[in-house]
């Protein structure tokens, strides 16, 4: 559980604030005095040994907030903040974890819940990107496992989306996700970050879909490359669980796709959603034809409880498709 290869260098210093967003450089702030605090508190433990069988009494409660919540839209850099967090805090990486909400519940299913708890209690930090405040069910699942990890000492951040229905300007809502915690939610403390989606900050717009023959020409010609009819792709991923999307992308160099579609329906979009955010962690760019990836989702999913989860992942494909504008050019010139 490490930041994905998208994320694995990123740091506090290269993340590039917008000078006329205060809030980005005040969140950056507030998260190196986090990272440092948890260093000290390690020092202060003095270096004693766990014991097997016996508890350790709990550590001393420190000043300020034992979790960080970053509150803010898509595309302004929170996950970049969380995994530069992770980095920056002074442990080694096997006492740091780092994964989405997903993951973590994946991982709650494969060990169950006792062993998840006894797993994570030795570490000192755990980072959630993208808390699902959208599943009931998983919510007081993760709210209960947090609060025993906690009581352990361990420090807590995370990101989220929004519950469903809550239509605010592109944001997050930080008292949705303080409420869901439950008690969880006076040791957190909320950092606003403000800001355009850096993705498209300052960028052209994004490349117009290619031909079906473009496409296949540089599937062929890019080693590693996948080529898919995008009707066909959807169909797989009905038959994959979402938890297995990531380890499908390992390997893959590039995604070539002909004949993109606006997708069918709900079900159909959110399954898309997950594949998107697994190949933006991954940096694997998209060489699409179709449809531009602005029109994949119908007017209804973009003004509906789900809309920020389909403006992140047009988001990211549009970066995706910019990334592999140089395999379309390559493929011209053969």
């Amino acid at each position: 559980m490490v930041p994905p290869p998208r994320f694995a260098t990123v740091s506090f210093d290269n993340y590039i604030t917008d000078p006329g967003q205060p809030s980005q450089a005040e969140a950056v702030e507030a998260l190196r005095a986090f990272a440092a605090r948890l260093g000290g508190e390690a020092d202060a433990k003095g270096g004693r040994r766990r014991h097997w069988f016996r508890r350790e009494a709990k550590p001393a409660a420190s000043g300020g907030p034992r979790g960080m919540y970053l509150d803010g839209g898509y595309g302004v850099g929170k996950t970049h903040l969380l995994a530069s967090l992770w980095h920056a805090t002074p442990a080694a990486p096997e006492l740091k974890a780092f994964g989405t909400f997903v993951e973590l519940t994946n991982l709650v299913g494969a060990l169950g819940f006792q062993q998840t708890v006894r797993t994570l209690s030795g570490h000192r930090l755990l980072c959630i990107d993208e808390f699902e405040l959208d599943d009931p069910g998983d919510t007081v699942l993760v709210s209960t496992l947090l609060g025993k990890l906690v009581e352990a000492g361990v420090a807590l951040a995370a990101t989220s989306n929004t519950l469903p229905g809550k239509l605010g300007e592109g944001r997050f809502a930080a008292a949705d996700f303080l409420r869901e915690i439950q008690g969880l939610s006076a040791r957190f403390r909320t950092l606003r970050i403000d800001g355009e989606d850096y993705r498209h900050r300052g960028l052209p717009a994004a490349p117009a879909p290619h031909s079906d023959e473009t496409v296949t020409r540089a599937a062929h010609r890019v080693p590693g490359a996948s080529l898919d009819d995008f009707p066909a792709l959807l169909d797989h991923l009905s038959q994959v669980h979402p938890s297995r999307y990531g380890a499908m992308c390992d390997g893959i160099q590039a995604v070539c796709l002909t004949g993109v579609t606006p997708v069918p329906d709900q079900s159909t979009a959110l399954r898309l959603v997950v594949l998107a955010d697994r190949l933006y962690d991954r940096e694997v760019p998209v060489l699409a034809s179709g449809v531009p990836f602005d029109q994949l989702f119908s007017e209804e999913m973009l003004s509906g409880g789900y809309r920020k989860k389909y403006f992140r992942a047009i988001s990211r494909l549009t970066a995706l498709a910019r990334d592999a504008k140089g395999l379309a050019d390559a493929s011209h010139e053969r």
